[in-house]
């Protein structure tokens, strides 16, 4: 009977960390991090002035009050300026993301899967091909040789 030796935990944990999910995980965090600053920035000097032309360029000081008064802390307000900004920091995060990463990532694996496909295309029919030919060889050796091993057969 053998025994099943199971991985130790620090093994287990150097296999999960070795895993190319974990490192790109951790990349995509980091990138993500760093980007999040460009997108603030962004917000904060082109967004924020242009909507800064219509009212406030701080887009939280836009609320409406639920109570009969809103001065200071006091009363029901809804700011709904911080979800816009927000909204907007989320829709050009992901219009940059999609734009100059997803999309352009999606047509070179479309690229290079044409690419495979054409090369395997190309290689079956060089196979096909090659096979043919052989097939073609052989049937003449037996042709040539045929005649006499054929005969040779019958005569016994």
């Amino acid at each position: 009977m053998s025994v099943k030796k199971y991985p130790s935990v620090w093994e287990g944990f150097k296999a999960f960390l070795m895993r190319g999910n974990v490192v790109d995980l951790a990349v995509a965090v980091v990138v993500g991090a760093a980007f999040t600053n460009i997108v603030n920035a962004v917000v904060k000097g082109v967004i924020n002035p242009v909507v800064g032309a219509i009212g406030t360029q701080n887009l939280d000081h836009y609320s409406s009050c639920l109570s009969t008064t809103c001065k200071g802390d006091q009363g029901i307000q809804i700011m709904w300026g911080s979800v816009l900004g927000a909204t907007l920091q989320f829709l050009i995060t992901a219009a940059v993301v999609y734009f100059l990463m997803v999309l352009p990532m999606a047509k070179f694996l479309a690229r290079q899967d044409a690419r495979k496909k054409a090369r395997e295309g190309t290689h079956e029919v060089i196979e096909v091909t090659e096979l043919q030919v052989l097939k073609e060889i052989r049937d003449e050796l037996v042709a040539q040789r045929g005649g006499g091993v054929q005969a040779e057969y019958e005569r016994r």
